[in-house]
C-alpha cells in the first residue's frame, strides 16, 4: 500500500512540468510553463520557498539535481533552447553556466553519475544531445551528438557507473573499469544507448518497439547485479522493460511492461531499482514491481490531485 505523505502548493502560475527531490530528499525543486524554477524545503511535512529562479524565457521542462558532493546544483532546459545551472552559495541561488547551443527547445537533462565528475547530458528538438562537463574555473567542455534521433530527442538517463556483475565478479582490491553510458529516446520512436569511446560519442545500441515517440526512459539503478535493466514509455501507451544479460552490453530483450489507454509520459525507477513509478495522460501514478516469476505487477495506483491511493482491486488487475 502506498499513502500520499504531503502535497506542496507550489503558488505556480501554470503547468508544472517537473518535481524533483534532492539527494537527501530535504528538497524539492519544481519547473513550470510559467518559465520559473522553484525550490522548497520539504523538511517534516512542511514547505517553505527558498528560491524562485527566473532565468528562462519559455516553458521549463526539466529539472535535475547534482551529487551533493560538488554541493547544492540545479540544472533547468526550456524551450527557450537554454540550459542553465544554478549554484547555491552562501544560501543565495545565482546561474553558474547558461548553455544556448541548441537550435530548438531542450526536453531533458540528467547529472551523470558523480564518479565521472559533473557531466550534464541534455536532449533538444533540434534532434542533437549535449553533454556538457565541468573542468573547473568557471569551464565547461561541451561535447555534442548531432542528428542522435532525427526530428527531437526527447528523454535521456545515465547507466550507473557500477559495472553489471561487479558485486559478484569484482575481485578485491581492483578498481572497476567505469564506462560512460546513457540511453536516450526520441520522435524517431527509437530508444538509443551511447558509449564513450576514447573521448569520443558513438551509438552503442538502438532498441526498436515503439510505434509512437518515445516520451520517456529511465537506466535502473544497479547494485552490480549481472542485469542491466532499461524502462521506455511511448506515446503509443506502451511501457517496456528493456533487460540485457550478456556481459558485452549486446543484447537487450524487451517486455512489454503494460498497455495503456493513452500517452506515457514519465518513467521513474525507485533508488534501489526494483520499483518503477508510471505517469501518463490518464492523470494516475501506477508502481510496479517485478515478481519471482519475471512478470511485472500493479502494486499501487494514485490518482494524481486527489492524493487518493488505491490498492489494485481484482476487477483492474483482470484489466491488465
Amino acid at each position: 500500500m502506498v499513502s500520499v505523505i504531503n502535497t506542496v502548493d507550489t503558488s505556480h502560475e501554470d503547468m508544472i512540468h517537473d518535481a524533483q527531490m534532492d539527494y537527501y530528499g530535504t528538497r524539492l525543486a519544481t519547473c513550470s510553463s510559467d518559465r520559473t524554477v522553484k525550490i522548497f524545503d520539504v523538511r517534516n511535512g512542511g514547505q517553505i520557498l527558498v528560491a524562485d529562479l527566473r532565468g528562462h524565457e519559455g516553458p521549463v521542462w526539466q529539472v535535475a539535481w547534482a551529487h551533493p558532493m560538488y554541493g547544492n546544483i540545479l540544472a533547468s532546459c526550456s524551450y527557450d533552447r537554454k540550459v542553465i545551472v544554478w549554484k547555491e552559495e552562501n544560501g543565495s541561488w545565482d546561474k553558474m553556466y547558461e548553455y544556448t547551443g541548441h537550435e530548438s527547445s531542450v526536453n531533458s537533462v540528467c547529472w551523470g553519475p558523480y564518479d565521472f565528475g559533473l557531466i550534464l547530458a541534455c536532449g533538444s528538438s533540434d534532434g542533437a544531445i549535449s553533454l556538457l562537463t565541468f573542468t573547473g574555473e568557471q569551464q565547461w567542455d561541451v561535447k555534442k551528438i548531432s542528428n542522435a534521433h532525427t526530428i527531437g530527442c526527447n528523454a535521456v538517463s545515465w547507466a550507473p557507473a557500477v559495472v553489471p556483475g561487479s558485486l559478484v565478479d569484482q575481485p578485491s582490491g581492483q578498481k572497476p573499469n567505469y564506462v560512460k553510458r546513457f540511453v536516450s529516446g526520441g520522435c524517431d520512436n527509437l530508444v538509443k544507448l551511447w558509449k564513450e569511446e576514447d573521448g569520443q560519442w558513438k551509438e552503442d545500441q538502438k532498441l526498436e518497439a515503439h510505434s509512437d515517440w518515445v516520451r520517456d526512459v529511465g537506466w535502473a539503478p544497479s547494485i552490480g547485479l549481472p542485469t542491466s535493466t532499461i524502462a521506455s514509455c511511448s506515446q503509443d501507451g506502451r511501457v517496456f522493460i528493456w533487460t540485457c544479460e550478456d556481459p558485452t552490453g549486446n543484447t537487450w530483450t524487451p517486455k512489454l511492461l503494460h498497455k495503456f489507454a493513452d500517452v506515457v509520459w514519465h518513467v521513474s525507477w525507485s533508488i534501489t531499482g526494483n520499483i518503477l513509478a508510471v505517469s501518463g495522460g490518464d492523470n494516475k501514478v501506477t508502481l510496479w514491481k517485478e515478481s519471482m516469476d519475471g512478470q511485472w505487477a500493479c502494486i499501487s495506483d494514485v490518482s494524481k490531485g486527489q492524493g487518493a491511493v488505491s490498492s489494485i482491486t481484482d476487477t483492474q488487475q483482470s484489466e491488465q
